[in-house]
């Protein structure tokens, strides 16, 4: 079976996040025919170098093979792979499976090889849904990394770093009165205060790299019917923060500045990235490869501690669209990067 092959096969099987069980058999069963020992925890499978040795630096290759639901307007069937002049349709094949399956390539180019570093591949799951029985589930299995290089549509540039997100729900309280008199306290008015706040707000410290901290109002909801004052308005903010704020700096910021409760979800999604200085960047300015700030979040936000790149093949602005596809030479190209990226790098 080829990786083109295997590609298809993997977006014939319905992967939903949390319903990942028969693609991660799947790539079980791909490394097993190559005699290469695999370990799987839940819907997670990850493989090593065959020449292991504790005493060198440990390079993590991530990827995932879960997917969002099918977009509307669909004009294909999602789970059905064609390729025509190039292009391979279907779901999930440019988020993420172009990538996983090129470092899939990369890695067993790789397995054999006496090699500077260890290899560890990891195939894992939620990513789409930043799940907790995704890549997190399995960093302690892992051991010790030293870099991670993290497989997103990225049309092969590196995003050395990756702005963070955190979900924060406000509560503006009120008092129900009857609209037609002056009564009670307008919960939507105390919200829509906040909220132009939270619009005009200038975050001051910009990154080079990710720009400026981007706090936005994308959801609102109060009221029972139009002749009762609110006395309760939700609305929900989408944050994405640079390097300068952690995300509970960030949540401090917007509670100290609002007068609705906020709530955040999780602060665990921050910023990542990785320095101008680390030989894998280096190495890939050497081949001319260019470099950005992502403002899209990935798995690279939940592996700490070390360094981390994204880079992969295809588009992100195909992601999650209808008819999704990618090009098999975007794969194939990906694939000779890759392997090029790792060959002799030191660090």
């Amino acid at each position: 079976m080829t990786y083109i092959e295997l590609l298809q096969k993997l977006i014939s099987i319905p992967s939903l996040s949390k319903e990942e069980h028969e693609t991660a058999e799947l790539i079980h069963t791909f490394f097993k025919n190559k005699d290469i020992p695999t370990h799987r925890k839940g819907n997670n499978v990850w493989v090593k170098s065959k020449n292991w040795d504790d005493a060198k630096p440990t390079i993590l290759l991530n990827s995932h093979h879960d997917t969002v639901k099918p977009a509307k307007g669909y004009t294909r069937n999602p789970f059905e792979p064609t390729i025509e002049n190039g292009i391979l349709y279907g779901l999930g094949s440019n988020d993420a499976g172009g990538s996983l399956v090129a470092l899939m390539a990369t890695f067993i180019h790789f397995y054999k090889k006496e090699t500077p570093f260890n290899l560890v591949m990891a195939a894992t799951a939620e990513e789409e849904i930043s799940g907790k029985n995704g890549i997190a589930s399995v960093l302690d299995d892992l051991g010790k990394l030293d870099l991670g290089i993290i497989g997103e549509p990225t049309q092969m540039r590196m995003a050395i770093a990756e702005k963070g997100l955190m979900v924060v729900d406000g509560y503006a309280k009120g008092q129900s009165g009857h609209a037609a008199r002056e009564e009670g306290v307008n919960a939507l008015y105390i919200a829509l205060e906040d909220i132009q706040w939270i619009k005009n707000y200038n975050w001051a410290k910009v990154s080079d790299v990710l720009g400026q901290t981007k706090s936005t109002v994308t959801q609102i909801k109060a009221g029972t019917q139009h002749n009762v004052v609110p006395d309760n308005c939700h609305f929900v903010i989408d944050v994405r923060t640079n390097e300068h704020y952690s995300n509970e700096t960030a949540f401090n910021i917007l509670q100290k500045n609002t007068k609705s409760e906020l709530k955040a979800r999780s602060f665990r999604l921050n910023s990542s990235g990785i320095s101008l200085e680390h030989p894998i960047v280096k190495k890939g300015l050497s081949m001319n490869l260019p470099y950005y700030g992502s403002p899209t979040l990935s798995d690279q936000a939940l592996i700490n501690g070390i360094p981390t790149i994204k880079i992969g093949c295809g588009k992100s602005e195909r992601s999650h669209t209808a008819d999704e596809f990618i090009l098999v030479s975007e794969i194939e190209n990906g694939i000779e990067i890759y392997i090029k990226l790792l060959e002799g790098l030191v660090f």
